[in-house]
């Protein structure tokens, strides 16, 4: 099995090909555009798509060494996501399966976060995943392929919305997760004590809060202070939020009994939190899956490997085929 994936959800071009069992490219061209805007915006991410896709597909093929003529599907991202990004993903895909007879599939974005972790990781079930982005954050029972049970979601902000967020208020560089993780790294998670919101109820995740009391808080002690302390600031907003994640995957595993734990998503590529999952499945005897940080983040390989799934149960779409913003 031979599948091309392509990935335009956002705001990274991406193509990849998974071939007979792993991956043999993974190309992503990112879109620096956003950076002065401090966010992503739509209508600028859908035309950088629309003049890096056919390139960037290219390059995947080419690196992997195989021919379009030899792919067996095409597996391209429907949602969610942004309407015009995706559009253009799922556009270009349906032309490509057009014009040389090849099967669509359609990929939910967030699965295939999930999934992402099978390209290095034995397909293993049951176990509970932790899906941890820009836009999500959600645990998930899952019992076979594509057999998903929600355990929990975001009320408001999801993480990586929050750490991006709180670097924004603190005079980071867009995208500020990244950073904010390179900061904390040297600095004091105890130096000052953020609410940990809904930690011990439910399954459930709100970081709204902590965004509002990290304003407060740097309002209050002054922009020198800030400055002063930043690594010490980061390393404590980090601390709250993994503190919350890492607490409510541990109640998820105790609900479902299970031995076998994902970490997926962008966040995913935090360094305190791997350490905190390393650490919480070690003590619990449990199976940790954390992607290699190259399939943390929005990539095609991830597409590919869960268009590969599918394709093995015959689940495949036709040209009707439309995005989708959001899940519910």
């Amino acid at each position: 099995m031979k599948v091309l994936g392509i990935e335009s959800s956002c705001d990274e071009t991406a193509a990849s090909v998974w071939a007979d069992g792993k991956i043999l490219s993974n190309v992503i061209a990112t879109q620096a555009v956003h950076e002065q805007f401090g966010g992503v915006v739509p209508e600028l991410a859908s035309r950088a798509h629309h003049k890096t896709i056919w390139k960037t597909t290219s390059q995947a093929l080419d690196e992997s060494g195989v021919k379009i003529e030899e792919i067996d599907a095409i597996a391209v991202a429907q949602g969610p996501g942004l309407m015009g990004s995706l559009l253009v993903g799922l556009s270009f895909a349906k032309g490509l399966a057009l014009t040389y007879k090849k099967p669509l599939i359609g990929i939910n974005h967030i699965d295939a976060h999930l999934y992402a972790n099978f390209i290095e990781y034995e397909e293993t079930y049951p176990f509970v995943g932790l899906i941890v982005s820009g836009g999500h954050t959600r645990l998930v029972y899952v019992d076979k392929a594509f057999s998903h049970e929600l355990l929990g979601d975001t009320r408001d902000d999801a993480a990586g919305e929050a750490f991006d967020k709180i670097g924004k208020l603190l005079g980071l560089s867009y995208p500020a997760g990244p950073v904010v993780d390179k900061l904390a790294k040297k600095g004091d998670p105890q130096f000052h004590d953020f609410p940990r919101s809904m930690i011990n109820k439910g399954l459930d995740f709100s970081f709204s809060g902590l965004k509002t009391s990290v304003l407060y808080y740097t309002q209050e002690k002054g922009d020198d202070f800030v400055q002063n302390h930043l690594n010490d600031i980061c390393a404590s907003v980090s601390a709250a939020i993994t503190d919350v994640l890492v607490a409510k995957l541990k109640r998820a595993v105790k609900k479902k009994k299970v031995k076998h734990v994902m970490l997926a998503g962008g966040v995913s590529a935090n360094s305190m939190l791997r350490k905190k999952m390393s650490q919480f499945a070690d003590d619990q005897d449990l199976d940790l899956m954390i992607p290699a940080l190259q399939y943390c983040t929005d990539n095609a390989a991830m597409i590919a490997v869960t268009g590969a799934l599918k394709a093995r149960l015959g689940d495949f779409d036709d040209l009707s085929l439309k995005p989708f913003a959001r899940v519910s």
